[in-house]
């Protein structure tokens, strides 16, 4: 094992006697004590050095792991678990089971889960869950390769097999006790700058997304004749700079905003689109303090700041991020100070033009930009470039009045958020021993046992309530973070102070306190899912509606595609793949990747499925492939007739996927095994916690919540009134004041559920702490022996010693490249970041009081996540499909897929290649029966 700074521990400890075999094994190196690594020869007696080790048995549990998650689509999975499932071969030993990994995670970690322990094995697990897992099984809903895109059952199938692969790397030990693992010191330092330059997404200037760089950076009045009058109307400048292009400006109304949003739904239909922000008609006054040398800042207003009958209401409109009518002297600004008299010292007076409604259009664009189909649409591209303005000197002002209050307030973050870690760091000598009482044995059930027994947080001992200080520092930052540093701060203050006003809090109590949850659930659930007289339960019918629905227009749209393709025989051998068994499927797939043709090519070609095709026909589906492709990378219109044939087929394949995928979900809905599994989940999840919550008197709770948003609301809005040059000492303080005044409410609400709790937070608790005893001193069958299992096939000649250790070096060669690939990308991701912030952005640290906690404390590696991350960022690269986009125009859509994946190679272009691995998979029969025997217990 390693430290944080590049060295290698290793483990000379007194060995301990392993129960399962008698065999006297070294015990599990500890994380402290750093010696340099020596791993140029094995230890004395090991046929293998510390790193190989740790490889060895890193590439022998990826392959195990990749092979369980695997086999879980197969029907007979879970009957190859042993207990609790059935199996029609017996009752199957630990020792005997296919999938070792997931039995001994499901047998530790998820039957044993708080609830789900007093599920009886029979009627729930095998009667219920088996069943249904084995009929959805059966149904082989469609992969990723038959969408030509990653379905989110792929994408959670890759995370769950690094996570399961990080879990058991981590906390299986090897017997030797000399494991370890590649380090880059560097690397940690890399991630600690990274995880300290945040950039200021409200930025006025180098804030570049796909491509733009937009900013409003000013508002204008113009007037616009209507019938006799001219009305006056606000026009909000918006700077645009594009690379190796001059900046230009162009000015919008609200109404415009309004209209490419209306746009962009027309042009994209289907796309999820953030609203449009409240029409905030609010203006913000401010004080610019200024000396003799500070004439712009001091000068006269433009047309756009002017104060024309405006008046200081407190009460009816939203408040901005620096409010309207507090004053404040040059007396009460100490970090200000001059040395002239204050007769000398002047400020004036600045009324900003709506500035509040500047903050959250600038945030509402640079939100649609951050969505690259979005930023490369037309109606963004007109919105940004049509109409371009030349701005007069007034103008010009007005905006440089504006960037001093964008510079303002991200400095007043910055100073925030600096004297919160300041203090959050005063508490960090009590948080080192509240970190020590958690990460060690039964921390957290110790923890809320003081949580039970102790009413007031004034009756913890003295770490717990710094954790509570802490914890306010930490509910402080989030609620400034949220409610005034942001762009869209006003409009999420306005969103949380309209809900809660609209909320009956009075009534909601009233409810809670003599209303019955369970029984009324319970009730809900016989009326949804009775069977009168055998026939289908309402919530079946409900679902089976909605499903039929889909069915249907899958079939509308199957059907004006025959009609394009206008070939039976073409639609009917694409509609009998669809439907054919999963074995003739997997060939055609097959065939289809060895010959280099696509899956369409490759059903039409085959002599699997029928009706067959005569070679007139295939000579066409083939000349449709060819002008396909060069449609799509040529762009090539002359061939584009013929391409669009080949299109209505992908599409039809698709269509056709997608209709019997909801049908094969239909017919899982309206089995009865289904609806008795929801209803026990209900039984085994709900039920417990509504008892919980008619005990402890939740509906208390109610007024306390309502009180603290009132007095947060009133916070937030003194804030906003504060000038610009506020000392942030009181801004801070008033935060964790409005955290101090409700924390007890709060504990006590914490403390009530618990003692109330008829032990459940105690087993919640304990599974947790299950969890992290096996990551920190791994499983109680014992370690894995990769020396004896390695010198063992050397002996019985299973492997070539010479070329096993050759792949092993070359596994490790392969992640020390790999590793300083993601170290330089890491590199080059911050350089651009700071360029970026260098150009008029702001970068502020991280939040205060990060950095409690270590990965260490919990038995996981930090170079293993490194490596999870990492594996994430290779593997899921795949495209995901828009709908929408592919109906309008598939050639169109085949190209931005091609081009996306491209762009993932591009990114991606120099990782280095895992080495084949052929003589250790010889090692895979004696690892496996020595993992069954580790994780038999």
């Amino acid at each position: 094992m390693t430290g944080l700074d590049g060295f290698v521990e290793k483990s000379g400890t007194t060995p301990q006697t392993n129960s399962s075999n008698g065999t006297a094994l070294p015990l599990r190196p500890k994380l402290n004590g750093e010696v340099p690594s020596k791993d140029s020869l094995p230890p004395p007696g090991n046929i293998l050095t510390g790193k190989q080790e740790h490889y060895l048995k890193r590439e022998l549990l990826s392959q195990q792991v990749d092979f369980e998650i695997t086999e879980l689509a197969s029907t007979t999975a879970l009957q190859r678990f042993g207990a609790p499932f059935r199996s029609d071969y017996g009752e199957v030993a630990p020792v005997d089971s296919d999938l070792p990994i997931l039995r001994f995670i499901f047998v530790h970690h998820v039957r044993n889960f708080p609830f789900l322990d007093q599920a009886r094995e029979k009627e729930f697990w095998q009667d219920k869950l088996q069943v249904f897992l084995e009929l959805f099984a059966e149904k082989h809903i469609s992969s990723s390769e038959d969408r030509l895109e990653e379905s989110k059952r792929r994408k959670l199938a890759i995370k769950a097999k690094k996570l399961v692969e990080l879990m058991m790397v981590s906390g299986i030990p090897t017997a030797s006790g000399y494991e370890e693992r590649i380090r880059f010191s560097e690397l940690e330092v890399v991630d600690r700058g990274a995880q300290d330059q945040g950039l200021l997404v409200n930025a006025p200037e180098g804030h570049s997304i796909n491509g733009w760089d937009v900013n409003v950076a000013g508002v204008r009045t113009t007037s616009v004749k209507r019938t006799i009058r001219y009305h006056q109307h606000a026009e909000f400048i918006i700077r645009v700079r594009q690379s190796g292009k001059p900046d230009h400006y162009v000015g919008r109304r609200y109404g415009e905003f309004a209209k490419l949003h209306k746009r962009l739904r027309t042009e994209l239909p289907g796309k999820v689109l953030a609203p449009l922000p409240r029409k905030n008609k609010s203006s913000t006054a401010s004080t610019f303090f200024s000396g003799g040398d500070d004439d712009d800042a001091s000068s006269v207003s433009s047309v756009s700041t002017h104060n024309t009958g405006f008046t200081h209401d407190d009460g009816g409109s939203l408040r901005g991020l620096v409010g309207k009518s507090h004053r404040r002297g040059p007396s009460l600004t100490p970090d200000r100070a001059s040395p002239r008299a204050s007769g000398e010292y002047r400020g004036e007076r600045i009324t900003l033009y709506r500035e509040d409604q500047r903050v959250s259009l600038r945030a509402f664009l640079r939100t649609f930009l951050q969505n690259q189909q979005i930023a490369e649409s037309k109606a963004m591209h007109d919105f940004h470039t049509s109409n371009v303005i030349k701005l007069n000197e007034e103008e010009l002002e007005d905006l440089d009045r504006r960037k001093a209050m964008d510079k303002k307030r991200i400095e007043e973050q910055k100073q925030f958020y600096e004297i919160a870690r300041q203090r959050a760091k005063e508490l960090d000598v009590y948080m080192e021993r509240f970190r020590r009482d958690i990460v060690e044995r039964n921390g957290l059930t110790t923890l809320f046992k003081e949580i039970k027994e102790k009413e007031r947080i004034a009756d913890l001992t003295t770490e717990y309530q710094k954790f509570a200080e802490w914890l306010r520092i930490e509910v402080a930052a989030t609620i400034y973070h949220l409610f005034l540093a942001e762009d869209n701060s006003p409009e999420l203050f306005a969103q949380a102070k309209r809900i809660h006003s609209m909320t009956p809090y009075t009534a909601l109590k009233q409810v809670i306190r003599f209303a019955n949850p369970a029984m009324v659930m319970s009730g809900v659930l016989d009326l949804f899912l009775a069977q009168p007289f055998g026939t289908r339960s309402l919530a079946q019918r409900i679902f089976g509606y909605a499903l039929n629905d889909g069915i249907k227009a899958f079939q509308r749209s199957i059907d004006a595609l025959v009609t394009k393709i206008n070939n039976d025989v073409f639609c009917e051998k694409l509609k009998q793949f669809v439907n054919a068994d999963e074995h003739t499927k997997n060939y055609v797939r097959s065939e289809a990747a060895v010959n280099g043709v696509d899956l369409v090519v490759a059903i039409l070609q085959s002599e699997h499925i029928v009706p067959q095709l005569s070679p007139e026909q295939i000579g066409q589906a083939f000349n449709a492939y060819v002008a396909w492709n060069n449609t799509v990378e040529n762009v090539d219109d002359d061939m584009k007739a013929g391409a669009q044939l080949f299109a209505y087929l992908k599409q039809l394949l698709k269509m056709y996927t997608r209709q019997r995928d909801k049908a094969m979900m239909l017919s899982v809905i309206e089995e009865p095994v289904t609806l008795h599994l929801f209803r026990d989940l209900f039984t085994i999840f709900y039920e417990p916690l509504i008892r919980v919550y008619k005990s402890a008197n939740v509906y208390n709770s109610v007024t306390d919540f309502a009180a603290f948003m009132d007095d947060m609301f009133r916070v937030l809005e003194a804030a906003q009134r504060q000038d610009v040059s506020a000392d942030p000492n009181q801004t801070v303080q008033s935060f964790i004041d409005l955290c101090a005044r409700h924390q007890d409410n709060f504990y006590k609400f914490v403390h009530e559920v618990h003692i109330h709790d008829n032990g459940l937070f105690t087993q919640l608790m304990g599974w947790l702490e299950g969890i992290l005893e096996f990551l920190r001193h791994g499983p109680k069958g014992g370690k894995l022996d990769m020396n004896a299992l390695f010198q063992g096939a050397v002996d019985v000649h299973q492997i070539d010693k010479n070329a096993a250790i050759q792949e092993i070096d070359n596994l490790i060669k392969w992640q020390e490249e790999r590793k300083k690939w993601h170290q330089d990308k890491t590199r080059q991701k911050m350089a651009a970041e700071t360029s970026s912030s260098s150009g008029g952005g702001a970068a502020i640290g991280s939040p205060p009081g990060s950095a409690t906690f270590r990965s260490s404390d919990f038995g996981l590696d930090q170079s293993d996540l490194a490596d999870l991350d990492g594996a994430d960022d290779s593997e899921s690269g795949g495209a995901s499909a828009d709908d929408s986009e592919e109906d309008a125009d598939p050639i169109a859509h085949e190209r931005k897929r091609r081009m996306r994946n491209q762009d993932h190679l591009r990114r991606t272009a120099g990782e280095p290649v895992k080495p084949e691995v052929k003589e250790l998979k010889n090692l895979r029969e004696g690892f496996l029966s020595m993992l069954r025997m580790v994780l038999a217990d």
